[in-house]
């Protein structure tokens, strides 16, 4: 019978240090404050001795399990996969772990999904183009785990959403469109079961209107390709066409591009300009070079674990914070000549 190898302590790693346990709970607990002298003593004789920390009684000592759960809809928009990595990194470095889950915006799987994060006993949840009904709301606050919503609204309160301003947003596509002598704009909107989807159309709609012009068509995309791609060649299938479509995202603008270019063999911008929303990093691709409204993402992420983690340490109430974002001019619109 061999012998069980002995379990190493924090109290053995004090010892040998010559400090205290809490000490030494500071030291491996990040953001905790401890001398540069003491964590060298401390670290020295957790080498030594082979220690590692336990986060599991760690978490059941201090209530705290470190683990944050991220919530996404889809990836295939290079937005989502590029939020996540930033995401993860922000709280990696404020000593957080993140789970990331799966999940459709449909009413059967999020709320399977947000029970595993309450049963993971995570600290806060963060949800990514995921849709919150009341109930799930109802229960996370139940649960005392704050929510924060990334690049989604909801109109009930008592959750917290950073977007960016995505009305604001819609209507700089529109107005950038209406100064470079385009009068007959369709929009191929984002999902509007969505708030982003539906303030983008708003603020296009809104723009257009002040400026005496009504959309020549807009069309619910579902921020998918293939629903964007048939709604391009919809819109271009008669004598009447748009000189001009703002497309909702630019996972779908891209295939909007692709299908003026090589089924319709239209030029972009010389028959048709588009601009999309976001800025992904195809998007200034020379096989694109679209001019997209940019989503402010490293502000976005900041801001949304400013307020988590600030709500987890009890010190805010949930909020509402839409950051604006840029204009990036390339080169998929044409001036026109309106004379």
């Amino acid at each position: 019978m061999t012998d069980q190898p002995i379990k190493v302590t924090a109290n053995d790693v004090a010892r040998l240090a010559g400090v205290s346990q809490s000490a030494v709970s500071r030291v491996f607990t990040s953001g905790a404050s401890a001398s540069k002298a003491t964590a060298e003593k401390v670290r020295a004789a957790a080498e030594q001795l082979g220690y590692r920390p336990d986060p599991l009684a760690r978490a059941m000592i201090t209530g705290r399990t470190r683990i944050i759960g991220l919530v996404v809809a889809y990836l295939e928009n290079q937005f989502y996969p590029m939020a996540i990595e930033l995401l993860s990194r922000a709280l990696q470095e404020k000593g957080y772990h993140v789970l990331v889950f799966m999940a459709e915006n449909s009413t059967e799987k999020v709320p399977q999904v947000m029970q595993e994060l309450l049963d993971y006993r995570v600290d806060g949840i963060i949800t990514a183009s995921v849709a919150m009904t009341n109930d799930l709301t109802a229960r996370c606050r139940a649960a005392g785990i704050p929510v924060v919503m990334f690049n989604r609204g909801q109109d009930e309160e008592g959750l917290s959403e950073v977007t960016s301003d995505n009305l604001a947003g819609g209507r700089r596509a529109a107005q950038h469109l209406i100064d470079t002598g385009h009068r007959s704009i369709a929009h191929i909107m984002g999902w509007q079961g969505s708030s982003t989807g539906r303030d983008r159309a708003r603020g296009f709609g809104h723009a257009l209107a002040e400026s005496g012009l009504a959309p020549f068509a807009m069309v619910d995309g579902m921020y998918s390709r293939e629903v964007a791609s048939s709604a391009a060649r919809d819109l271009l299938a008669g004598p009447d066409r748009p000189d001009a479509i703002f497309v909702g995202n630019d996972h779908m603008a891209f295939a909007v591009m692709e299908t003026l270019r090589f089924d319709l063999g239209l030029s972009v911008p010389g028959d048709v300009s588009v601009i999309g929303y976001d800025d992904v990093p195809l998007a200034a691709w020379p096989s694109y070079n679209l001019t997209t409204i940019r989503q402010p993402v490293r502000r976005m992420v900041e801001a949304t674990v400013d307020v988590l983690l600030k709500q987890i340490e009890g010190e805010t109430a949930p909020s509402r914070i839409h950051i604006e974002g840029a204009l990036i001019e390339r080169g998929t619109v044409k001036k026109r000549n309106t004379e």
